[in-house]
């Protein structure tokens, strides 16, 4: 290291002994320039390395995507996503042509309340978006919605009283069944870079820790998504199946459809079989106040007495 100084300063003072003179400074200003060319140097070799470590190992951290929330880190991806598909009792609902009529915000959210169990969440703020794009953030899922024939996307968000969990529930309009399912596939992969976007309330915000399911209901894709407040995974305290099933009473508006475009089902039939030796159980009534459904096995016929 001495050497390398003695080397170094040797040959700025013949630089500065030639060049500098030739210049007019006298040796104070040698001295200043001398020692702020070296500084420079230094910064320009630093920024060079810089610059190769970070070509080297891919750069810094990616940027949010276009039309990310605010605040990505934290609240804008759940930790885990499962769905599915639309049950049979959604057949009726199954093209957007037999159920033309558009959501509400009143028609999905207007219960101030939503009750699973013991839990019971209250609702903090709703919003209806025409433009599907505009509920979500992500390119890809925006162009997933379009690519479905997304028309509507109504959103609610719900905290429980004390303010320790939130859910938000999200119901796309698309124009069929085979969309619907077609996007509910499409996000087992898409909520790792695009979901939808948080709706903002001073009172209740995504963690770092969430979760979300998708159900497909005839032309309808339902989204929950619940969390904690402060971003921790669930602990033993914390029923995240009631909080889900919870958030999930907003579906009662798509049964309604349902029971609007097909009417209220029947009873099926029951199919004929030998008469069972013992007593069965009794179903519960369907309705408060109906009788105790009968027995299956048949009462005995009177006899006839023969003719005469």
């Amino acid at each position: 290291m001495t050497k390398r100084k003695r080397r170094s300063s040797a040959t700025a003072e013949r630089w500065a002994g030639s060049t500098l003179t030739d210049l007019g400074l006298d040796d104070r200003q040698q001295r200043v320039f001398v020692w702020s060319v070296t500084a420079v140097g230094v910064l320009a070799i630093a920024l060079v390395l810089t610059l190769v470590v970070n070509a080297l190992g891919g750069g810094g951290p990616a940027a949010a995507p276009t039309g990310a929330s605010a605040d990505i880190s934290g609240q804008g991806l759940p930790s885990s996503f499962q769905s599915w598909p639309s049950l049979k009792e959604f057949a009726p609902i199954a093209d957007r042509k037999a159920d033309a009529a558009p959501l509400s915000v009143q028609e999905v959210f207007g219960a101030r309340t939503l009750s699973a169990g013991k839990t019971t969440l209250r609702r903090l703020t709703s919003r209806l978006d025409q433009a599907c794009g505009g509920a979500v953030w992500g390119a890809d899922l925006a162009d997933s919605l379009a690519e479905a024939g997304c028309t509507q996307a109504v959103r609610g968000l719900y905290a429980t009283a004390d303010g320790v969990h939130l859910a938000q529930y999200t119901l796309f309009n698309l124009s069929s069944v085979a969309s619907a399912e077609s996007l509910a596939t499409s996000l087992a992969t898409l909520y790792r870079g695009s979901w939808v976007q948080p709706l903002g309330s001073p009172r209740a915000k995504f963690g770092t820790y969430s979760e979300a399911s998708a159900q497909v209901m005839g032309h309808y894709l339902g989204v929950a998504w619940i969390g904690r407040t402060d971003g921790a995974e669930p602990g033993e305290n914390d029923d995240f199946v009631m909080l889900g099933l919870a958030v999930r009473e907003a579906e009662r508006a798509v049964f309604r459809r349902v029971v609007a475009v097909a009417g209220v089902p029947s009873d099926p039939a029951q199919p004929p079989g030998p008469a069972d030796t013992a007593q069965p159980a009794e179903d519960p009534p369907s309705d408060p106040g109906a009788s105790p459904a009968s027995s299956v096995t048949a009462p005995p016929s009177p006899s006839v007495p023969p003719a005469q």
